[in-house]
């Protein structure tokens, strides 16, 4: 007699992020009666840090954005003072991923600007950039940081070239980039960079995708699909693939995947609809999650990627009726962990005037930190400098960890930019604000803790005092505060770390509370054993 055994297979596949859902912000949440850009060009028109929001906006006689503390929710004043010192629309915005009071521009007066924003925000125009990059001879279309190397910034425009250029150049007007690539033949539409920055994928009018070395611009691929017009490309992580946006041969909207070694034939290939319209693709590498948002609708489709067939599986799709012009996404390290939240997106709703964050989540019942849905990831600190990368170094990203009270410390103007006219600006910006007439109280304050530190002669004091104060940065930078700016720069640090030591204290509450149940449920389970 033979028993035959029977197996039961799920038809669906297993995944901790099969329920992950979309959670937008409440009004109260929200940037209200932003004048967002008008523009037609298919970028973001926004960029988010930990910081600060900055948002392309419609203005007269030149090009401008806004900058907001990402705080500063609710109505935004209609004179709110903007960045505002080029000559024609700005195109694109991107933050420094190593410093979170630096930030680039583009504009249709062909240069690139880099800006210093001063730590308490924008109370006054800025018109003089910090560095101002020429080189392009027609308008300038799209920016990229590199994301290991230190002051390494990517810029292209209409003339078809992509020039790279070293801000650590001391002049202020830097107008001979260290390279420049003549691969294309049109308007480049989109560029991405692998996980060191050793690789850049661009995708060009010309429907061509390629692949290069964006060091020394030496052409590695360079494919050309009949059934598919790419718009946007990513380089997905590690993986050794690529994913495009684009359309069809029939203008329906698709996506398709490619193998990184060879791009003459895509993995995969599929329609997403037939509605008109661009599709921003961006991916997360920690959770290997890619999200398709839809330019003029309301709709966020998230998958699952994975290196075996079929490569691409869908989650859920995230449905609302205000369509997006664009998308900022927030760095993982903004995340709130203590939600579960992976992802971040703020929705540039035009027809409203509205900025609308959106946060994806995972539901967990447990309110602890989630060691699983969050792996190290790269933090805010450089790998390596730009004359190390121009001499033909690669490093992978610095890893940090996104459990509370571990956090890579915060970036400062000072450790990448010097003191310049920005310092002076703020400076006098600051004497007219309300909110510092306790500045000689809190210098006070500092010179006590500065004796205090001077009377410690044991190493381990020295270290511990090293860390309350510098939180992490140089000892160099822990001396008393000599200028007023330095003096408001150290009383925002003390208050970040003060915010930061109340979530540790929220959080072993919890535990502790979650201790005493556990203990109070075994003691009462302790009768009915012996019995």
């Amino acid at each position: 007699m033979t028993v035959l055994k029977m197996t039961w297979r799920p038809q669906y596949r297993s995944s901790k992020f099969r329920h992950v859902f979309g959670k937008p912000a409440t009004k109260e949440s929200c940037f209200d009666g932003v004048p967002i850009t008008r523009s037609v060009q298919d970028n973001h028109f926004c960029a988010v840090n930990p910081r600060f929001l900055a948002v392309i906006t419609e203005c007269a006689g030149g090009g401008a954005f806004l900058v907001l503390s990402i705080h500063h929710t609710g109505k935004v004043d209609p004179h709110h003072p903007k960045v505002s010192g080029h000559r024609g629309n700005v195109l694109d915005i991107k933050w420094n991923p190593f410093n979170d009071y630096c930030i680039a521009s583009c504009s249709e007066d062909t240069t690139v600007k880099v800006w210093e924003i001063p730590p308490h925000g924008v109370f006054k125009n800025l018109t003089v950039p910090w560095k101002e990059l020429q080189g392009h001879s027609r308008r300038v279309g799209l920016i990229e940081w590199h994301p290991t190397a230190n002051n390494v910034l990517f810029s292209t425009a209409y003339d078809y070239q992509v020039m790279i250029w070293n801000l650590d150049c001391p002049d202020q007007v830097i107008k001979n980039p260290v390279r420049t690539i003549s691969h294309h033949t049109d308007v480049v539409l989109s560029m991405s960079f692998n996980t060191d920055g050793s690789l850049l994928a661009t995708t060009c009018k010309d429907k061509r995708i390629r692949l290069m070395e964006p060091r020394t611009g030496n052409l590695l691929q360079d494919a050309n699909c009949k059934t598919h017009k790419a718009h946007k490309v990513l380089i997905l992580g590690n993986l050794k693939m690529l994913l495009t946006t684009g359309s069809s041969r029939w203008n329906a909207r698709q996506m398709a995947l490619w193998d990184q070694e060879n791009l003459s034939v895509p993995l995969l290939q599929e329609d997403v609809d037939g509605v008109s319209g661009l599709l921003f693709p961006f991916y997360d590498p920690d959770t290997s999650m890619l999200y398709i948002a839809g330019k003029g609708d309301g709709n966020i489709r998230y998958y699952e990627i994975t290196q075996e067939k079929p490569f691409v599986h869908y989650l859920t799709e995230y449905r609302s009726l205000m369509p997006q012009k664009g998308m900022g996404v927030m760095p993982k390290r903004g995340l709130d962990v203590s939600s579960c939240e992976v992802f971040r997106f703020y929705k540039l709703v035009t027809i409203k005037s509205l900025i609308e964050p959106l946060s994806m989540i995972v539901p967990r019942r447990s309110e602890s930190y989630q060691e699983d849905i969050y792996p190290m990831t790269a933090g805010n600190k450089p790998a390596m400098s730009a004359d190390e990368w121009l001499s033909g170094i690669n490093k992978d990203p610095v890893l940090m960890s996104l459990k509370p009270g571990s956090r890579v410390e915060e970036s400062y103007p000072e450790l990448s930019m010097g003191k310049g006219l920005g310092s002076s600006l703020d400076t006098r910006r600051s004497q007219s604000r309300p909110g510092l007439l306790q500045l000689s109280y809190i210098q006070d304050q500092l010179g006590i803790k500065s004796d205090k530190e001077d009377s410690s002669h044991t190493e381990s004091e020295d270290n511990r005092s090293w860390t309350l104060v510098s939180n992490g940065q140089d000892p160099a930078l822990c001396s008393p505060p000599k200028t007023e700016n330095e003096l408001r720069m150290k009383f925002h640090k003390q208050q970040e770390e003060i915010r930061r030591l109340r979530e540790l204290l929220n959080q072993r509450d919890v535990r502790i509370k979650q201790l005493e149940l556990e203990i109070k449920n075994i003691r009462n389970s302790q009768p009915q054993s012996s019995l």
